[in-house]
């Protein structure tokens, strides 16, 4: 027979793990946001559901860019349609091209710190590739740090969206036909 003590500890462990379960399923809604939202964005053209893109961010949500740099490019939007409409300049129309002909962001150096049951900070490194409808192609690093937070229907959200740039360059191309190099034996 198990003694009120033994099963009292078997209790507070049982609810210990439970917690730390949900932080790892936490952490991983928060990285699969943040992905769903890069992904969109890497595909951003006259298709793009603008839709889904707005539902990353939480309604009262900002973007922001940081630093000299993206702070003047980017400015801040406040509020998730704010968020939408300077996206959707992006994505072109039946009047213009999209402004990306390839872009790709690549998400390094993660760290997600939960700050209690329904809020977080979420930092990543970014590298971002692009090449453009009116010619060109950039190689850009920048930081990440975004506070995100649960929804009364438990979905995690981008609630502050801060990127500052780590450097930034023009280069010639991202793709070529030449052959690959590769070894021969």
């Amino acid at each position: 027979m198990t003694a009120p003590a033994d099963l009292a500890t078997l209790s507070q462990r049982l609810d210990a793990l439970q917690q730390r379960l949900q932080r790892f399923e936490d952490a991983e809604a928060i990285r699969a946001c943040v992905l769903r939202y890069m992904a969109l964005c890497d595909r951003l053209d006259a298709d793009t559901p603008l839709g889904a893109l707005g539902d990353c961010f939480t309604e009262d949500a900002v973007w922001a860019g940081r630093g000299a740099r993206y702070g003047q490019a980017f400015g801040a939007h406040h509020g998730r349609a704010a968020i939408v409409a300077m996206l959707a300049r992006y994505c072109g129309d039946a009047t213009r091209a999209p402004h990306f002909r390839f872009n790709a962001h690549f998400l390094c150096n993660e760290q997600i710190t939960l700050h209690g049951p329904d809020s977080a900070l979420a930092e990543w490194q970014m590298l971002q590739t692009s090449s453009f409808s009116a010619g060109g192609s950039h190689l850009t690093a920048a930081q990440l740090r975004l506070q995100v937070r649960r929804g009364s229907d438990g979905a995690w959200r981008i609630a502050r969206f801060e990127t500052e740039n780590l450097l930034s360059r023009p280069v010639s191309t991202w793709h070529a036909d030449a052959a690959l190099p590769v070894p021969t034996r």
